[in-house]
């Protein structure tokens, strides 16, 4: 680590102290935006109450109240709880469940500042101007990559909650669709926040800044079992299951199948609830466990196989404007990228398939190549064959 900051350029230094001076500034900012206070007291409630009196203190419309306490979601919303055979058990366990997927709005700061962070170190940072092809294996050190991994984990995730996240901001939209959600354009809003940071670098909101993303990242790390580690799944299986989860998904919440509107399997699935203890059903439970310790392992199970918006950052993988790159005239496809790969990732990119794997903007690549010829770069930029940047001198 050392030695890449000395051979940082002057001008790099700069990007360097801006580009942390931006992202302290961004969270501070959210901050004073959002300052912190004590969670708000509900009025007294109880099962003589209706859907309609309950509702509007949690901010979630009738039909999601009535859905979260097993209700169709026609049901009266002006009958008491208690005519509806509602125990004030499942009330008190309701509340406490819809309360927890309030949104705490710093954490779209700490993203926006995890991601530029990110960029910044990929596209500028991460190779020293000082230094030469002979150096690469001292490109893109892993110390600043695990930083963003701890701070997402501990702050985006333990200290300021579940909520919000990536996946969260992918099914709420759906949600809002069949009446879950009184504001619609509100959860628009957030899955285009989410999306936007996946398409300005290639998926780096999911691989650097998602707090679950992040702990399967930093136990994949542990540098154990390395021989099962390179036998890579096919992205054809995992992406045919993720994809197939989300189709069943729409297809539940809808009521195409099972004939009721709001039933949402990623309910079941929700990793998330590890960062508030909240462990209200045996498969949330087996989920997070299998993916921890899957992790061990395979790169990110449970954003190959069940994120919803691990498929959609996939799709708008190709909307990315800063993404790895490769210069096919120096590329000899030798397989050392592939090789660093944790997924199909740098081969899609090599061997130049039009269906191509996800890349999570690890950086494993990009210090391995003997000819110089990856780079992470602007897709506007027409200059890779310039990307050895005078290695020669």
């Amino acid at each position: 680590m050392y030695h890449w900051l000395s051979l940082l350029s002057i001008q790099q230094r700069f990007w360097l102290f801006g580009t942390i001076a931006i992202m302290v500034a961004i969270v501070g900012f959210g901050i004073l935006m959002n300052p912190y206070a004590e969670p708000k007291e509900l009025e007294s409630y109880s099962i003589d109450m209706s859907i309609s009196d309950i509702a509007p203190q949690l901010e979630v419309t009738g039909k999601a109240l009535a859905r979260e306490l097993n209700l169709p979601l026609d049901v009266s919303k002006k009958t008491p709880l208690s005519e509806l055979d509602v125990k004030a058990e499942t009330l008190q366990h309701t509340i406490d469940r819809l309360l927890s997927h309030r949104d705490n709005m710093l954490k779209y700061y700490l993203y926006a500042a995890l991601v530029l962070g990110g960029v910044v170190y990929l596209t500028r940072l991460g190779r020293p101007d000082l230094s030469g092809v002979e150096h690469r294996r001292k490109w893109f050190p892993r110390t600043p990559y695990i930083i963003s991994l701890m701070v997402s984990v501990i702050v985006a995730g333990f200290l300021l909650g579940k909520s919000p996240n990536p996946m969260e901001g992918a099914v709420k939209v759906f949600k809002s669709m069949v009446g879950l959600y009184p504001d619609p354009t509100a959860k628009a809003a957030a899955l285009f926040f989410f999306v936007a940071l996946a398409i300005a670098g290639n998926k780096v909101i999911c691989g650097w800044a998602c707090p679950f993303g992040a702990l399967e990242e930093l136990i994949y790390s542990i540098p154990i079992l390395k021989r099962i580690k390179n036998r890579k799944l096919p992205f054809v299986l995992t992406n045919t299951i993720r994809a197939g989860l989300f189709v069943v998904m729409l297809l539940f919440l809808f009521g195409i199948i099972g004939g009721r509107k709001g039933t949402v399997i990623y309910h079941y699935l929700n990793p998330f609830n590890l960062f508030n203890s909240d462990f209200e059903t045996i498969s949330i439970s087996l989920t997070i466990i299998l993916a921890l310790l899957g992790s061990i392992v395979v790169y990110r199970p449970f954003c190959q196989f069940i994120c919803p918006f691990g498929f959609i950052s996939w799709i708008a993988e190709y909307l990315s404007i800063f993404r790895i790159r490769i210069n096919k005239d120096r590329c000899t496809q030798c397989g050392a990228c592939i090789e660093a790969c944790p997924l199909a990732a740098a081969e899609s990119r090599v061997y130049g398939k039009i269906v191509t794997a996800d890349c999570f903007s690890c950086a494993r690549c990009l210090n391995v190549c003997p000819f110089d010829a990856i780079q992470y770069g602007s897709v506007f930029k027409n200059d890779i064959a310039m990307q050895s940047r005078e290695t020669s001198k």
